[in-house]
């Protein structure tokens, strides 16, 4: 698939899963900064609508690479990881600390795939399979950040 090409570019998040040494962990980096301005600009709001719009692109973008690529979760797929940062986030405080916290909790669960993250990346396929298992991931993180803000009031 040619580097120009759309699905190309969503799917590898502009280069990001080209990265060497876990390209899943630069993807994650990348949401970083976006979550932070769309969290500034309309709060969770905006960091919602951004991931429900990476979310539907990413399945599209992913099934159209995975189709052409013949593999069936190739590592230069990073919009997953994107999706599933931005819904990591989508309900705290835009604190650094928060962030960084969230950044860890979402790749401990992502690399970890704790059920049932684990059964959706085994027996779900195609562009929702790259997906799934990213989402099911940021819901453990997202409960990590619920309980750590909880005992930090």
């Amino acid at each position: 698939m040619p580097v120009w090409h759309p699905a190309f570019l969503l799917a590898t998040w502009m280069g990001c899963g080209l990265l060497p040494l876990g390209p899943g962990t630069w993807g994650s980096l990348a949401a970083l900064p976006l979550a932070w301005v769309l969290a500034g600009w309309h709060g969770g709001i905006a960091v919602g609508a951004a991931a429900v719009l990476i979310l539907a692109a990413g399945w599209w973008a992913a099934a159209v690479y995975v189709r052409r690529s013949g593999v069936e979760d190739p590592r230069q797929v990073v919009i997953d990881e994107v999706a599933g940062q931005l819904l990591t986030l989508l309900l705290v405080p835009r604190d650094p600390l928060i962030y960084l916290a969230g950044f860890a909790a979402f790749r401990l669960f992502d690399i970890w795939k704790p059920w049932p993250v684990r059964l959706a990346d085994r027996r779900v396929s195609g562009g929702l399979g790259v997906m799934l298992d990213d989402v099911l991931a940021a819901v453990y993180a997202a409960a990590v950040l619920a309980l750590l803000q909880a005992v930090r009031r």
